[in-house]
């Protein structure tokens, strides 16, 4: 962990000191002995210790692909073609309100498998993976008295059976999820037609970050708030509330940004609706773990030959996201907490070196992250704001090299002023 975690972007040969840790770090990796949530287990009671401090903390959900194609791996299904070779995981990320990310809750890892003659495709329903997701965050809120966990989810979780699953358990754990049906009411109209009868409730602006190929820029939604009973099961109905935020004044050539949220929390007020929605835009955290996941730990380039060995490096690996994401985050909100608690001497002293920038007495984490970050292409001028995690864990490499270098120097007699 502690190698992965030094050097996000390499590879196991690159992360591990000589041959020999080499092939330890394989033979670990084949170990039928080990189960890949055995590995999580230690994060996991760590993450629920650092919810216990939060009066409300957000439980993020969704499925990220993962493409092993042209590798020979066993045990990995196909994903929009029987061709590919590929596995699914579904993780449940903790952060809090303001979007620090304390750490994984869940994780469902699984490979489809192929369609039979008929087209039909066995295995467990893969809908399932929402409401068990949801009971394990129920589970969590018995022993989390003092905090209020909330169940987040994009428009695949809009499931009646977790709705009723979770009002089944009297609701421990709130769940907030995009709307995905425009379902009909008992009444006898829409769901989407009736929460925006009406006058609006108000109005919210927010700047929506920039992504890629996507320019940062205002977002100004009207705001809806309606409470409805959607109907469930054997006659049986869920009261919920529906929120809709509708763009208006987009820029010319822009689809205006419209979400559409069902909750089991009342709320009737702008303040309750607003916070609803920061709650969900909240939602963009468990996306950027993703990328890290992918394009800064590269785990799709892992050559293992099974899914098993693939498992346990995932699990790995999801700690590893995470830090780097915890880091990005925690150099915005607290940017004075003392360097030395995230970093060795040697990897702080490498940051200052390659930089050309003296070391003060103190080093604090948010300028070290920022010299990181300029090794990563992050340029560092007025007005660029704080570094994404994307030059963060490209910095990386180069510190841990440069760190490396000094302590082999140092071990052989050497100085590290020649660095």
């Amino acid at each position: 962990m502690e190698r992965m975690a030094a050097d996000p972007t390499a590879s196991v040969p690159q992360a591990c000191h000589g041959w020999g840790e080499t092939m330890a770090a394989y033979r670990f990796f084949d170990n039928d002995k080990i189960e890949w949530h055995a590995i999580l287990e230690p994060h996991w009671q760590q993450t629920q210790k650092r919810m216990q401090a939060h009066p409300v903390l957000l439980c993020l959900q969704d499925t990220i692909e993962l493409d092993f194609n042209g590798q020979e791996a066993q045990g990995l299904g196909p994903l929009t073609y029987e061709a590919q070779r590929a596995l699914y995981l579904h993780p449940t990320y903790a952060v809090t309100p303001q979007r620090e990310p304390l750490g994984i809750l869940d994780a469902w890892m699984w490979a489809r498998e192929k369609k039979d003659e008929s087209g039909k495709r066995g295995g467990p329903k893969e809908s399932l993976r929402w409401i068990e997701g949801y009971e394990r965050i129920a589970e969590m809120a018995l022993d989390l008295l003092s905090t209020r966990l909330v169940y987040v989810a994009d428009r695949e979780a809009d499931l009646m059976a977790l709705m009723e699953r979770a009002d089944a358990l009297g609701n421990p754990a709130d769940w907030l999820v995009r709307a995905a049906h425009n379902r009909s009411l008992p009444e006898g109209d829409r769901l989407w037609e009736r929460a925006t009868r009406g006058e609006a409730l108000g109005e919210i602006a927010f700047t929506m970050a920039a992504r890629q190929g996507v320019k940062a820029r205002t977002v100004r939604q009207r705001l809806w708030l309606q409470r409805v009973e959607l109907p469930a099961s054997k006659g049986k109905c869920i009261v919920a509330t529906c929120l809709v935020a509708r763009e208006f004044d987009a820029p010319a050539g822009v689809k205006p940004i419209e979400w559409r949220l069902l909750t089991n929390r009342a709320a009737s007020t702008l303040d309750e609706a607003i916070e609803l929605i920061d709650w969900y835009r909240a939602r963009w955290e468990i996306e950027i773990l993703f990328n890290i996941l992918k394009n800064g730990c590269h785990v799709e380039e892992l050559q293992l030959g099974t899914f098993e060995r693939l498992e346990r490096a995932l699990a790995l690996f999801l700690v590893v996201a995470w830090r780097v994401a915890h880091l990005t985050r925690l150099g915005r909100t607290s940017p004075d907490l003392d360097a030395h608690l995230f970093f060795d001497p040697d990897e702080i002293r490498a940051a200052y070196l390659l930089t050309k920038t003296r070391a003060p007495a103190q080093s604090k984490l948010n300028e070290v992250l920022r010299l990181i970050a300029r090794l990563g292409g992050f340029l560092a001028r007025k007005g660029d704001g704080e570094p994404g995690a994307e030059t963060i864990w490209k910095g990386f490499t180069t510190v841990r090299i440069a760190a490396e270098t000094m302590r082999l120097l140092r071990d052989n007699g050497g100085s590290d002023t020649c660095v």
